[in-house]
């Protein structure tokens, strides 16, 4: 199921206790500070959860693939996203991540 940008104001109102307009206030104030700084080619990296970097390709010979004609591809900013290992094992164990004992080991 997609969670949505409504979704994520519906949980931060129930659990905070805002008002919907409140939370919706403090979710687009949080994504206005992250696109300002990416905008920017900065990098913004969330403790827990992942890093998000902007990524400069250069322009690049490609191919029309209906004519097989040579084009530059030009370059352009690309967005990526790396996960947390935090983030990735409680995704993989359907927990926090915080009963890590720090040994690598999944034995209980």
């Amino acid at each position: 199921m997609t969670m949505t940008k409504g979704d994520i104001v519906d949980r931060i109102s129930e659990k905070i206790g805002f008002s919907k307009k409140e939370a919706s206030e403090v979710v687009d104030s949080i994504f206005e500070v992250l696109k300002s700084r990416l905008a920017d080619g900065g990098k913004v990296k969330i403790s827990g959860f992942g890093n998000f970097v902007v990524n400069e390709k250069r322009p690049r010979k490609g191919r029309n693939p209906q004519t097989g004609e040579e084009i530059i591809i030009t370059g352009r900013r690309v967005l990526s996203f790396k996960a947390s290992p935090v983030l990735k094992k409680s995704m993989n164990h359907g927990d926090d991540g915080s009963s890590d004992d720090g040994d690598g080991s999944d034995a209980a």
